[in-house]
Formats: structure tokens, C-alpha cells, sequence
């Protein structure tokens, strides 16, 4: 199978595009190397012995996406091309809207207009705002709390009319929790540009001293230590998770839902406590105000994707923050600039 994977040089898209020719399939990346490194491309084709083929570009160029889709012989898409962090999208709601909603409609009209019906989206817990209890499942009410929810929420809506209108699609809505790890390898991780947005990638970069101390967004949180909840899931799990929508769901017309999370919870002090003792480096931090849009707890309920993608998250905490280590001990300033 020969798979588009938008967005295939960052985080998530990379561990994917690794799980899917391990798999025997085929990833044709395209990626405007906004928030990820060409160099990733190397990494991809040293862990499994192949280099797909890499288009840089937007999703929001529709003449870019026909060529690409009219030289390849594509079955499948896997999106995640787009912005993902909850702060900047409170500063920037213009550029959230049109990377992620208008970039996910540009690419869906070039998909049907190239008769590829097959769609596995990027989506996010965040589509389930504040939720009135946890743990959360598939039929909960959806809502959102910022900026970057709403994009996802509006995008989930927009695929779900799309739907509606061409029944004969696949369309499967992967709602992920909090992806963190890396590589068992240790050549392959989360590299973020500039300041991190996300936990793991802050907590690794400050034990390796490129940072001097983790902001906690609040301690007065109602949870077990006053920090906010989350469902830590591996990325390579997270991976996984994407091949079983295809296997499952790919070829089967109708819209599908699902959580991607273990179904525990962690504190942001617990997660800190877990890395050190991986790492055996001490982690500094300072609480601070906090963050606009955050919520108190969030984990899934992922009985649905057990059942039905024969999938289920198996890697540990301790898999997640020794990964991490090996890959920022190896990687200290991320990916080379190539």
C-alpha cells in the first residue's frame, strides 16, 4: 500500500512512517518542514532501510497536492500535517484556522478529485473540552477550550458532512491523548522548533541543561497533586494505533472514532518524579500562573480501539521517559540542520 502521510517529517508522522514500512507499506511524506527538519528523512531510511519518496510543500497549495497525487498511486491518507500547541493558538487563532481547517478541506477536495476515499485523521482529546467526567469515551458531548480544540473540533465536523455527502469514504477520527516517548533506538524523537510546547520534550531538554527549569502551569489544580492530569501514551504505540486503522478500518466505508490513550492518568510532578529517576538527573521546576485553555484532568477510555483495531497502548512509563533520554542524550540539540 502506498500511504500520504501529511505532516510525515514531525513527531508523530515520522515514528508512523517508520511503523508503516516496517509493516510493508509504502509513506509518500509531503511536509513544509515548518515545525520539523529534512534530516529526518535519514533517520527514517537508517531505522528501516528504506527512503520514501519526500515532497515539501503545503497541504494548502491545491496544485501541489494534484501533482503529487496524480505521481503516485496512492490508497490511503494519513493527516497530520498542521499546528498543534494549545498557548500559541490563543496568540494566533488566524494561522490555526487556516493551517489546520482550511489545509484539511484544500487536501480533502484533492483527494476526491484523485478518487481516493481513504482517511485517517490526526484529531486530539481536546475535542472534548473540559469534560464532566473522566475516564472520557467516544460518545462523550464535544466542546472545546482554545483555539487549536476548536480547530480540530471543526475539522471532525467538516469530515463528518463530508461524509455524510459521499458515504462511499473511509474517514476514521483518531482522537490522541498526550503522545511523549521516542525511538527505542534513540535516533528518532520529538525535536521541537524553538521554545517546547509540550511536557516531555521541556522536562528532557531541561535534565540535558539546554533549559534551566520547567514552567508547571499551576499547582492548584483539583487532582492528587494539584499539577494537570494527562493520558501519557508512547509514540510508537501512538504509531501502531494508525496501522491498525488501516488494517481495520481503511477499506471500509463510514465514519470511525476512536481514543489513542492507555486509560491512566499522570500529574505533570509525577511525570517529572518518573523522569528523573529514569534519566538519574534531577529535574528544576517552577510553578507558575496558569495556562489559558488548560483543563484540570484528561484520560481515555480506549475499550473502543481494543475491540474493534484489535489495539491497545502496551509501552510504560518507564518505556516513555527512558526513550526520551536515550533519544535527547544522543540528540542533544535535536536533528541536524540538513
Amino acid at each position: 500500500m502506498r500511504i500520504l502521510v501529511t505532516g510525515g517529517m514531525g513527531y508523530i508522522g515520522s515514528h508512523t512512517c517508520v511503523q508503516l514500512i516496517e509493516a510493508g507499506m509504502m509513506p509518500i511524506i509531503v511536509d513544509n518542514l515548518y515545525n520539523s527538519k529534512k534530516s529526518v528523512l535519514a533517520r527514517i531510511e537508517m531505522l528501516t532501510g528504506v527512503m520514501p519518496t519526500f515532497y515539501e510543500g503545503d497541504i494548502r497549495d491545491r496544485a501541489f497536492l494534484d501533482k503529487v497525487l496524480a505521481e503516485n498511486n496512492v490508497e490511503s491518507v494519513i493527516h497530520f500535517a498542521g499546528l498543534k500547541a494549545v498557548g500559541e493558538s490563543v496568540e494566533k487563532p488566524l494561522e490555526y484556522y487556516d493551517n489546520n481547517v482550511h489545509g484539511t478541506l484544500v487536501l480533502v477536495e484533492a483527494m476526491r478529485a484523485a478518487e481516493v476515499n481513504s482517511l485517517i485523521f490526526s484529531s486530539s482529546a481536546t475535542v472534548y473540552g473540559d469534560p464532566a467526567s473522566v475516564p472520557i469515551m467516544e460518545d462523550f458531548p464535544t466542546s472545546a477550550t482554545n483555539p487549536y480544540g476548536r480547530s480540530k473540533l471543526m475539522v471532525e465536523n467538516c469530515l463528518t458532512d463530508i461524509h455524510k455527502a459521499h458515504p462511499e469514504m473511509s474517514i476514521t477520527l483518531l482522537r490522541y491523548f498526550n503522545p511523549v516517548g521516542s525511538h527505542k533506538s534513540g535516533e528518532m524523537g520529538e525535536d521541537p522548533q524553538g521554545m517546547p510546547n509540550n511536557l516531555m520534550p521541556f522536562i528532557s531538554q531541561v535534565a540535558v541543561g539546554r533549559r534551566g527549569y520547567l514552567p508547571v502551569f499551576g499547582d492548584d489544580y483539583p487532582t492528587v497533586d494539584g499539577t494537570g492530569v494527562r493520558d501519557y501514551i508512547h509514540v510508537v504505540d501512538l504509531a501502531d494505533g494508525h496501522l491498525a486503522a488501516l488494517n481495520y478500518k481503511g477499506k471500509e466505508a463510514g465514519l470511525h472514532i476512536y481514543n489513542l490513550g492507555t486509560g491512566h492518568g499522570f500529574s505533570v510532578l509525577q511525570m517529572v518524579d518518573a523522569f528523573s529517576e529514569a534519566a538519574g538527573v534531577e529535574v528544576a521546576y517552577q510553578v507558575v500562573p496558569r495556562r489559558p485553555g488548560d483543563i484540570a484532568e484528561c484520560w481515555a477510555d480506549p475499550t473502543k480501539a481494543k475491540t474493534e483495531l484489535y489495539w491497545e497502548a502496551r509501552r510504560t512509563i518507564e518505556d516513555m521517559t527512558a526513550d526520551t533520554w536515550r533519544w535527547q542524550l544522543n540528540n542533544p540539540n535535536g536533528y541536524p540542520d540538513v
